[in-house]
């Protein structure tokens, strides 16, 4: 008899301890979850947009985020459009390859997260993290939903440093909408282990699995590319970019530079290093840093010189007329800087609209599509990925 009961608790054992993960029993001296709390069960999963899209050629960025049973986590973000690919694992915890036995009942600091890799292009990291507190509580300790424990505190890691500020932003706007303290820590990545396999994709495995959060608030992928408003007014704020003194540009700015945006100067066709360049990204005013135009509107007119069809917005520039020289034509001048930027003329794509904006390399800046976000560009990504 006592044979037989020993079989059966090797053969009930890793059962128990399956059911007992993500909404089981919580970690070391840590309360459990009362029996009985309604574990509301997922009936099914959305659809996810990411299997429809080719991330083979992106440069894909990565973030770790901890938000309680990482099931509901994983699934949560791997639909949210731009997220290449997740994985869940144990994050900043005290020892190495912990099983999830270790991580539940010997105190060893680990904190289920998922490790996420994301496209810049289509999914700033602002906008990432914006889907990740739709679905926690920042302001609880080591609780999220029925999950309570260490293992469920709540975390963004990083390891680029470039991440941080982003992140910090992001963070100080969620406060704003909290009368408590947010306790989601933000610390770079210790290290993360992956968990078990049968951890991975579990949702997806077991669709009426336990899963702590709602999928309401994933972004509708019709409109994954649409700009509020309201980031757009933001980002395009002429206070954003005032004009230093006179000084400050004689110094920072190349004579060509100063030459042309101060002085009207023309630079040379074809010494633009921007004439036949095609990399995507945002370019801006030298002088203030003012968005002006995309690379999804550059276009190689043959004239030598950098070629946009349109402003990233009409409001960022200013046309006059120019009678100099003997001619006539339309130049185009920065809105916040007062910086001579090249000239508009009505020769360019007709599919397009039918203009030429002809500027001069030296009175911009670029800006690669993936550090837009980091340099506070985030919210005009649409309007250069171009998807």
């Amino acid at each position: 008899m006592r044979t037989i009961r020993i079989l059966l608790l090797l053969v009930l054992l890793p059962a128990a301890l399956i059911l007992a993960a993500c909404g089981g029993l919580s970690a070391g001296s840590d309360t459990t979850r009362k029996e009985g709390d309604d574990m509301n069960p997922s009936s099914g999963l959305p659809e996810n947009p990411n299997l429809a899209i080719d991330y083979s050629q992106a440069e894909l960025k990565e973030i770790w985020l901890a938000g309680g049973c990482f099931w509901g986590v994983e699934a949560y973000l791997a639909r949210v459009p731009g997220v290449a690919e997740t994985t869940v694992g144990y994050a900043n915890g005290k020892t190495e390859n912990p099983s999830y036995e270790d991580v539940c009942y010997k105190n060893t600091g680990h904190a289920e997260t998922v490790h996420v890799r994301y496209d810049p292009a289509r999914l700033p990291l602002s906008g990432l993290l914006e889907q990740f507190f739709q679905i926690i509580d920042p302001t609880s300790a080591n609780r999220q939903g029925n999950d309570v424990g260490s293992q469920y505190r709540t975390g963004i890691y990083y390891q680029d440093e470039a991440d941080r500020a982003v992140i910090d932003a992001v963070v100080a706007e969620e406060q704003t909408r909290h009368d408590r303290p947010i306790v989601t820590e933000v610390v770079p990545l210790v290290r993360y282990d992956l968990a078990e396999d049968y951890h991975q994709d579990y949702l997806e495995k077991n669709p009426g699995g336990y899963c702590h959060i709602s999928f309401d608030s994933l972004p509708d992928p019709a409109a994954e590319n649409a700009i509020d408003p309201a980031d757009l007014e933001d980002v395009l704020d002429p206070e954003l970019y005032r004009r230093p003194d006179d000084a400050w540009l004689r110094q920072e700015l190349t004579p060509e530079q100063y030459a042309v945006t101060q002085d009207n100067a023309t630079e040379y066709p074809g010494s633009s290093q921007y004439d036949k360049f095609d990399q995507p990204g945002l370019y801006v005013d030298i002088v203030t840093g003012e968005p002006l135009f995309s690379s999804a509107d550059k276009y190689d007119a043959g004239c030598g010189w950098p070629s946009f069809t349109k402003p990233i917005d009409p409001a960022v520039v200013r046309e006059l007329m120019d009678r100099s020289h003997g001619m006539s034509r339309t130049e185009v001048r920065s809105r916040s800087g007062d910086s001579h930027l090249g000239h508009v003329f009505t020769d360019g794509p007709a599919e397009d609209g039918g203009l030429r904006y002809c500027i001069n390399g030296a009175a911009l800046r670029f800006i690669p599509l993936d550090q837009m976000d980091a340099a506070g560009y985030g919210p005009l990504i649409p309007l250069v990925s171009g998807d």
